[in-house]
């Protein structure tokens, strides 16, 4: 399967972007410029069932993972990857590691593990109530203040073309659990209900640097813009 992408800059290394769930790649708007006025040729991919890619109702992390790496082959192979993945996509990525090499990995506010064992109607159900939720780019901005309208435009299309039926698959199987490498980086909101004061010292413990923003929403680089940039100097420079 190959996945829709958005293709900007010119680079000679790819930054690669993988999205929440009930996002996509215009998810990472307001860093895909950043990125390519800094040398990046940036791939911001729509994973499986979301945005414009494929839908999939067998759907795994492995499969999501499959087709990132057979994305990333087909637009930029043999090139140099700086890898960064949010929530769900932090998941997907840290499942391609080994495929993609990435230089750098980054691991926004996840903590890589997946409880398995979910009714697949019920997961279903519950991801369409969620997504109609979202269709308002009005109430998007009520719930989320730090949002812009762009930011909320985004989302809400991002919603309208979620597939419930797709993202419902993944938590059908066992629980499963991914190791961050060595080098890589976790960015995290602080506090955060994702990524636990026990799972960062599991991170530094296996070689792995985490950076807290405090205050930050689960979304990072859209309530604390600035403050995500400054925390990955090695993809948007030193502030």
């Amino acid at each position: 399967m190959l996945l829709h992408a958005i293709d900007s800059g010119g680079g000679g290394r790819t930054a690669l972007l993988l999205h929440g769930l009930m996002g996509s790649g215009e998810t990472w708007h307001r860093v895909v410029p950043l990125l390519a006025a800094r040398g990046y040729r940036v791939l911001a991919l729509d994973l499986p069932g979301h945005g414009l890619s494929p839908r999939d109702p067998h759907l795994t992390i492995e499969r999501a993972a499959s087709a990132v790496v057979a994305t990333v082959a087909h637009l930029a192979p043999g090139q140099p990857i700086d890898a960064v993945g949010h929530s769900y996509g932090a998941t997907v990525l840290a499942a391609a590691a080994e495929q993609l090499t990435p230089d750098l990995a980054v691991y926004v506010d996840a903590s890589l593990a997946l409880a398995g064992g979910g009714d697949r109607a019920a997961l279903t159900a519950a991801y369409e109530h969620d997504r109609r939720s979202r269709l308002s780019p009005a109430d998007l901005r009520a719930g989320r203040p730090f949002y812009t309208a762009e930011d909320a435009e985004v989302e809400a299309r991002a919603a309208e073309r979620f597939d419930p039926a797709t993202s419902a698959s993944i938590s059908c199987g066992p629980d499963q659990s991914w190791a961050a490498a060595a080098g890589s980086i976790v960015v995290r909101a602080d506090p955060s209900t994702w990524v636990t004061d026990d799972d960062a010292r599991r991170f530094e413990e296996d070689g792995v640097a985490v950076r807290s923003i405090p205050g930050a929403a689960h979304t990072v680089w859209y309530s604390h813009f600035t403050d995500f940039t400054a925390a990955l100097p090695e993809m948007f420079g030193a502030s």
